[in-house]
């Protein structure tokens, strides 16, 4: 079943307190996916010349100081993990992709869960309120984020299989439905040179975006090729460091809300995830259309 939301500020009072709201988004879709929970979070712009990895390890007991120094080794710079439950985030002297392929050699037994200049990705098993306190979400500030609880119906319940599923840097989807031509289009899109870290059908999903947009095609227009290359029923919402978009399949079984106000634009599952936010009472609210891309960048806003 699976609950997704999205948050886009459009003032500085909502991104100063974008993990509260997110937080408050994300325990309302509960009921949807009891069994993990994720973010996907812009915020702390890296750098000129510098990139964020977010990293994973299962170890409870990973010591992130030492990953850090073995990054300064490699790249140069100060590399102080910034650490979040299961996670560290840190800001090292190097292209992404360049940073993100030295872990992989290096350190094959963490992984990457997300790579570029502003989005950081946090993802766990469990309850989504436990989740919350976990990673201390309230805590965090940004622009947007991503948001999505899962009810795993057809995999096991595991860390890598949660979302948000990146597979391009600063870029991030997740997905409520199921696609019934992933296999196959994993294998055209390997044959691309995209990576891929699970089997999981979302993962994807993200990785077509990846593609499409590495070959010049804007979101939008990539998003609209989803219309034509993945077969299933779906609702997506992708985030890139500009903003997010959403897009229903053309037969649209699965529910979504969006709304907006001179503040804020998110979307969810169902309406209860966006009521608890300020002003929602007064917001322009309505039902994405089938097969139609919604997105919001802050250029145009």
């Amino acid at each position: 079943m699976c609950g997704i939301v999205g948050l886009f500020a459009k003032s500085a009072t909502v991104e100063e307190r974008l993990g509260v709201h997110l937080a408050a988004m994300l325990e309302q879709m509960s009921d949807r996916g009891p069994d993990s929970a994720g973010v996907a979070v812009y915020r702390d712009p890296a750098p000129y010349g510098s990139s964020k990895l977010t990293l994973f390890s299962s170890d409870t007991r990973e010591p992130w100081d030492e990953v850090g120094g073995a990054l300064e080794q490699a790249f140069g710079g100060a590399c102080k993990p910034r650490v979040r439950a299961s996670h560290a985030v840190f800001v090292v002297e190097a292209e992404a992709t360049e940073a993100e392929q030295w872990v992989r050699a290096n350190r094959p037994d963490l992984r990457v869960m997300s790579a570029g200049t502003v989005i950081e990705i946090y993802k766990e098993t469990g309850l989504p309120h436990e989740f919350v306190q976990q990673f201390g979400l309230s805590e965090l500030t940004g622009t947007h984020a991503l948001g999505h609880t899962r009810m795993a119906t057809e995999s096991r319940v595991t860390t890598a299989g949660s979302h948000p599923f990146s597979t391009g840097l600063d870029l991030c989807l997740v997905h409520n439905g199921s696609l019934s031509n992933h296999n196959r289009l994993r294998q055209t899109l390997r044959r691309e040179g995209i990576e891929f870290q699970t089997e999981n059908d979302t993962e994807v999903a993200a990785g077509y975006l990846a593609w499409r947009m590495r070959e010049g095609a804007s979101l939008e227009v990539a998003l609209e090729g989803c219309l034509d290359d993945l077969d299933g029923f779906y609702t997506f919402a992708v985030g890139t460091a500009d903003g997010f978009a959403v897009l229903r399949d053309p037969i649209a079984c699965k529910p979504a809300v969006l709304a907006e106000t001179g503040e804020w634009v998110a979307m969810g599952s169902e309406w209860r995830a966006i009521s608890v936010l300020p002003g929602a009472t007064d917001a322009e609210t309505w039902e994405p259309e089938p097969g139609v891309v919604y997105v919001w960048e802050k250029a145009a806003v």
